[in-house]
């Protein structure tokens, strides 16, 4: 299968290097030259997981044109709140029966739209062709080709099946859902909750506080997904406890070094300042507004969301969860 991969950040760098690595031919869309150049000639993203080697079926192109010519799947990797112009570029070039299989993980702040809604917004492709890929998958150890499952998630069964087949392996396993918001709203709300988690190892808190923070934090984000339309059983699956486990524990997780850093005593403006996304900044108030819009609770997003935006501290928003009103563990 020729697979185009669009985004060359880690998690795109990392797909492309295990798609030609399982025997796909690659085309991977880079927007900075020195990328496609490093990629091409060296074999080696100079920006992103440098330390990997790309197999010789990646080729990489900065022209969105070429890397899509003649692809049978296209990946999508371009962070969510910056995906709009690429997209309408995209539209011009985009082969006409190639599905869109989404690994961006976000609500678009400005509209309060999920991945596929902006898609649909910006390509004119029926619902059907749109896969979303999301679970507990850090880029390094993908691109180290450890042991990782996920999900693929789309609307119709026989293409979610098709490429479950095409894209899994020994390394790596798919498993199917046709939960599109379930898996989407999963992916890109667990990221809120794993700058909570930074919080709380960079301010020394201990493994007690953490295991009650990831608990009412999938609590949480699950109300909301619901109340959205997703499905309660995709946030107890890999989309849900098993990406939230793995973001809120691991140190690769950028969302969490974001978290760390504010812990420790940094401002959010020099925690910014490198070139990885942590796309749980802007979720959070995307989240934060979309609970409020549909009468939903969550505390710990809106502590984050308070936190980031400089309306109360981090010391003080955890005194602020730990005194409100108490109440039935199951209470919505």
């Amino acid at each position: 299968m020729r697979v185009a991969v669009v985004g060359a950040g880690s998690w795109g760098t990392a797909l492309a290097i295990y798609f030609a690595r399982v025997g796909h031919e690659v085309g991977l869309w880079a927007r900075e030259a020195e990328v496609v150049t490093g990629i091409n000639g060296s074999r080696r993203n100079p920006l992103f997981l440098p330390d990997f080697e790309f197999p010789a079926g990646v080729t990489a192109s900065g022209r969105l044109a070429e890397a899509v010519d003649g692809a049978e799947a296209v990946v999508w990797v371009v962070p969510v709140q910056v995906s709009r112009p690429v997209l309408a570029e995209l539209r011009r070039f985009l082969p006409p029966a190639a599905p869109v299989v989404s690994a961006s993980k976000g609500i678009e702040v400005a509209t309060l739209q999920r991945m596929d809604e902006v898609v649909f917004d910006e390509l004119d492709i029926a619902p059907e062709r749109f896969v979303v890929l999301s679970g507990a998958s850090f880029a390094w150890e993908v691109a180290a080709h450890l042991p990782t499952a996920a999900v693929l998630a789309g609307r119709d069964r026989g293409l979610v099946r098709e490429l479950q087949r095409a894209f899994s392996s020994p390394a790596f396993r798919f498993y199917g859902s046709s939960d599109v918001i379930g898996v989407e709203l999963a992916g890109a709300l667990k990221n809120v909750i794993a700058i909570a988690a930074g919080m709380v190892a960079g301010m020394g808190l201990g493994r007690n506080t953490l295991a009650a923070l990831l608990t009412r934090g999938l609590h949480e984000i699950t109300r909301l997904g619901v109340a959205l339309g997703g499905e309660a059983e995709t946030f107890r699956g890999l989309a849900g406890m098993g990406d939230l486990v793995v973001t809120c524990t691991g140190g690769l997780s950028r969302n969490r070094q974001v978290g760390e850093r504010l812990g420790r005593g940094e401002p959010l403006s020099e925690v910014q300042s490198g070139r990885e996304v942590a796309e749980g900044v802007p979720t959070a108030r995307a989240a934060t507004e979309l609970a409020k819009r549909h009468g939903v609770e969550m505390p710990i997003t809106f502590m984050v969301d308070a936190i980031l935006t400089g309306r109360i501290s981090v010391r003080d928003a955890l005194t602020a969860l730990m005194t409100r009103e108490l109440k039935d563990e199951a209470a919505l």
